[in-house]
């Protein structure tokens, strides 16, 4: 296995990394046949909105080219990110947010042929590290029910990212549910040690 070196990206940075890291994305959650060009513009969309975001911060992985990524910002203090929350939400979550005290991971994505070899662990760790946040959330896309595979070739499950968050120590706080049923995911949180 090749040496993965991480580093941060500033913001600038990151956008002028932008083509490799919708590279990385679309070789790690390959999509329907022939969707690439929607999936990867689709994440150049919701990539170029993230990196303006209050408190953005990057990690990648680097084996003489990108082969992962982690990042990740600020939930807005006006609370919207919740507003697709089912059921009510704790109020110690409302008042971090207020506090501007909750950060997003945002995204989390590894080439498959770097997978199970701790460069999303290592990714997830050094860009949570520094954060001065008391809460950190994510939202997990749900398992599916059919229960087949993601079709990557290396037999990953469709929820590996629940099972990284699970393993990582995350609880799960509940389910986002916006207007459509198959945008559904799980939300969950890690308190950082202090």
């Amino acid at each position: 296995m090749t040496e993965v070196y991480l580093r941060r990206l500033s913001r600038w940075q990151a956008e002028q990394q932008r083509a490799a890291v919708a590279d990385v994305h679309v070789t790690a959650y390959r999509g329907e046949a022939g969707a690439e060009y929607r999936d990867r513009q689709g994440f150049l969309d919701r990539f170029e909105q993230h990196v303006q975001r209050l408190g953005f911060d990057m990690m990648v992985a680097d084996a003489g080219g990108l082969v992962g990524c982690a990042y990740g910002f600020r939930v807005e203090r006006t609370g919207e990110w919740w507003s697709d929350f089912r059921g009510e939400l704790p109020t110690d979550i409302e008042e971090l947010t207020a506090s501007g005290r909750t950060f997003l991971l945002a995204e989390l994505m590894v080439l498959p042929a770097h997978r199970r070899n701790g460069v999303a662990t290592l990714m997830g760790e050094r860009l949570l590290a520094r954060l001065d946040t008391d809460l950190v959330v994510a939202a997990v896309d749900l398992e599916r029910p059919d229960g087949r595979e993601d079709g990557d070739g290396g037999g990953r499950p469709a929820n590996a990212a629940q099972a990284t968050v699970r393993a990582w120590g995350w609880s799960k706080l509940g389910l986002l549910a916006p207007h459509s049923p198959s945008a559904v995911r799980e939300v969950w949180i890690r308190r950082p040690l202090r």
